[in-house]
């Protein structure tokens, strides 16, 4: 299969790279605007497989012949432009998926659903960690039980060594970042959607050494597919992001101040107050550095009669090897499954939708896990809690 991969930055590079591990498929084609981009990726990827494009993925003009036999398009760019990308898989008649990014563009390309039907396409965005994996592995999780009370998630991605005083790198992007901390977190709570102000709940979790004691709390990562979809299937439902202590009061104060503002600074200016702190994320805390991504899903329910608690967990760190981050690993990894499961056919009809409505969850983690993200699983009597410090949930 030929898959196009939009974007060659730190995701995108990911994605291709992994692509080109795999046996089934025979050409990847990576467009993206700047020079120094793609010449890093010929570095990383030693494949003639690989044909890279000095192309700026918004203009669907130039795209369109380079992507028009192409089997899936994956979007790794900047989030905004997946919208046009995906109507651009219309025109040409290919799949498409995305890394995700933006709740606003995967909400539009949702509606784009019946066109898709119509011409057996499928439009999936939202496929990297979180939205994405983490969707997956949880609804995976909920379809073992014969009735399901509380699913927590619990994701997030730290450095190994954190240096003090923030603790904490720019993984991927610094605008994606505020926008998380700015924009209230959509959950289920006694059986009903509502929305909580981001920064908030903070509650500890335990991990294995080195890591010892975390933090939680609620950001906006994009839950409200996942919690439509269970609402009146289970109690309570929510997503918390994992951080060293102490970084939720440090967002709190830095974004109380107003750093996160789109208003201008003054009239001398056209830069505001956000681009600033983004400006300053980026140069401060923007370098790559050893990095850990974790997830813990817990789900308390009812099996046979009996309360159970079944526990998903993933540690991945920096792989020295492939010299790629965790973060990059763990969101390029199910966006890369995700583009050859559509473009080797694996998924019939067509269709827009978020991708753990639709994919065959089995055999999309069992592609992970051939990859080697390791991804585990625990069962135990009676209701755990996620915030539990027992050897079992370690």
């Amino acid at each position: 299969m030929k898959i196009a991969v939009i974007g060659g930055g730190a995701v995108g590079s990911a994605v291709a790279y992994d692509l080109a591990l795999r046996d089934d498929v025979e050409e990847i084609r990576v467009c993206d605007s700047r020079a120094h981009s793609l010449q890093v990726l010929r570095k990383l990827i030693d494949s003639p497989r690989l044909q890279p494009y000095q192309v700026d993925g918004r203009d669907t003009t130039l795209l369109a012949p380079i992507v028009e036999d192409c089997d899936c398009i994956v979007g790794c760019a900047d989030p905004v432009i997946n919208l046009k990308l995906a109507q651009l898989a219309l025109s040409v008649g290919t799949h498409f998926c995305d890394q995700g990014g933006s709740d606003y563009v995967s909400d539009k390309i949702l509606l784009l659903g019946d066109e898709a039907k119509e011409k057996g396409i499928w439009l999936i965005p939202d496929c990297g960690l979180a939205p994405g994996l983490v969707n997956i592995l949880c609804l995976m999780g909920i379809e073992e039980f014969d009735e399901v009370e509380n699913a927590f998630i619990r994701v997030g991605d730290i450095p190994q060594r954190p240096t003090p005083p923030f603790n904490f790198r720019v993984s991927t992007s610094a605008e994606k970042i505020i926008e998380d901390y700015s924009n209230p977190a959509v959950l289920i709570q006694d059986g009903a959607l509502t929305s909580v102000n981001p920064l908030t709940g903070v509650e500890p979790i335990f991990f294995r050494e080195p890591y010892g004691l975390l933090e939680t709390f609620y950001s906006a990562v994009n839950m409200h597919s996942l919690s439509e979809h269970l609402e009146g299937q289970v109690r309570n439902l929510d997503l918390k992001t994992i951080r060293w202590p102490g970084h939720a009061d440090q967002w709190r104060f830095v974004l109380g101040l107003g750093f996160g503002e789109k208003q201008s600074i003054d009239l001398r200016t056209h830069l505001t107050y956000r681009d600033v702190l983004i400006r300053r994320l980026r140069r401060l805390l923007g370098d790559e550095q050893p990095d850990v991504v974790l997830v813990r899903i817990v789900i308390n329910g009812v099996l046979d009669g009996q309360k159970k608690t079944l526990v998903i967990q993933m540690i991945d760190a920096f792989n020295d090897e492939e010299g790629l981050s965790a973060i990059r690993r763990s969101t390029s990894m199910p966006t890369a499954t995700v583009a050859t499961l559509l473009g080797g056919g694996k998924l019939e009809g067509g269709g827009a939708s978020p991708p753990e409505l639709v994919l065959d969850k089995s055999a999309f983690i069992e592609q992970l896990i051939h990859r080697d993200l390791s991804i585990d699983k625990t069962w135990h009597d009676g209701w755990l809690l996620v915030t539990d410090t027992k050897e079992h949930m370690l």
